[in-house]
């Protein structure tokens, strides 16, 4: 599509400036080629005199990436510490001290191994940043939605939900990553908004709560167990199970038949599915750890102050406070 408004299209480039973009130069092949040398090998200068700038700099797209590393690429002019010629000049400031011929890594940035895969062509089995994102949804589920559709129940909060998530710039589906270890705060602070219920605000409107906070048991008990389903859907998507993707890498024969593309591909699916096992070993965790895991949990009943739950070592919030925040002057009275 990006090609045909540009390029390739009757109102595109091609079309009219044929002389300065001929047709049999300007293909879709070459476009593709163009696209993936830039995301794959074009390094961003932060400090050139101009400005900002993606460019292509020789030599350097040849290093590798860690993950680890805190060496870097920039600009910089050029000319001793005291006296500068006016040019500029390309420089690989290093982290550390390096042993003659030890190879020197980059970090590509803080990616994960689907953006490395894609963007690259290689994943890391240790990635400190690998993640998968897990989708969340509201359901529009007001009156009118309800009635037009049966089986689905009305929610009371439906349309002042949907108000404020315009408020604050949110969609009403969200992507968030998940990672080996844990997940975004802003992704609890959407759940929580979304599992409200009129037992929690009790008529005040939803402005009033402090989501990055725990609104009430039940509402957090919603909150987890949403997460622990949506992770469960996304394990669902893939059409085979981790111990398929196991069985293929263990036959090395078979293995070594793939092409170095779909053995990456085998790895990384495998990766994403453990990562996702283990967020969902997590969440299980922490619902039996925070007492969730029980009927009849208690409703916030309108109180904006928050909960503080079994484990957490926060502590719980005095309405002074509440009030003193809401004016603009937090103050702990403790």
């Amino acid at each position: 599509r990006e090609y045909d408004d540009l390029l390739g299209g009757d109102d595109g480039l091609i079309a009219k400036f044929p002389n300065r973009f001929p047709a049999d130069k300007f293909t879709y092949d070459n476009w593709v080629w163009a696209f993936t040398m830039l995301f794959s090998r074009a390094i961003r200068l932060r400090n050139l005199r101009v400005g900002e700038r993606l460019a292509m700099v020789p030599y350097a797209d040849l290093i590798n990436h860690s993950a680890f590393s805190g060496a870097f690429i920039d600009a910089r002019e050029s000319g001793d510490w005291l006296f500068k010629d006016g040019n500029e000049e390309v420089i690989l400031y290093a982290d550390r001290g390096y042993r003659q011929m030890e190879q020197i890594y980059i970090s590509y940035g803080q990616k994960s191994n689907a953006e490395l895969l894609l963007l690259y062509g290689f994943a890391l089995e240790r990635n400190p940043y690998n993640s998968v994102d897990v989708t969340v949804s509201i359901a529009p589920r007001t009156a009118a939605v309800a009635a037009a559709n049966e089986g689905i129940d009305e929610d009371p909060l439906a349309q002042e939900k949907m108000d404020f998530l315009f408020r604050v710039g949110r969609d009403q589906t969200v992507d968030f990553p998940c990672y080996a270890d844990r997940y975004p705060v802003e992704m609890l602070e959407y759940l929580r908004l979304m599992m409200m219920t009129p037992e929690d605000t009790r008529g005040k409107p939803l402005e009033e709560f402090d989501f990055s906070r725990t609104i009430s048991p039940a509402n957090e008990a919603a909150v987890l167990q949403s997460v622990v389903e949506a992770v469960k859907y996304q394990l669902g998507l893939f059409p085979q199970s981790e111990e398929d993707d196991a069985m293929i890498i263990k036959d090395k024969g078979m293995f070594r038949l793939l092409s170095y593309n779909q053995r990456m591909a085998v790895r990384h699916r495998r990766n994403e599915k453990r990562l996702l096992k283990r967020t969902l070993a997590a969440l299980e965790k922490q619902i039996r750890n925070k007492g969730l895991d029980v009927d009849q949990l208690a409703r916030a009943e309108g109180s904006t102050l928050g909960q503080v739950l079994k484990g957490e070592t926060r502590k719980q919030r005095t309405a002074l406070e509440d009030k003193l925040e809401k004016m603009g002057l937090p103050v702990d009275l403790r």
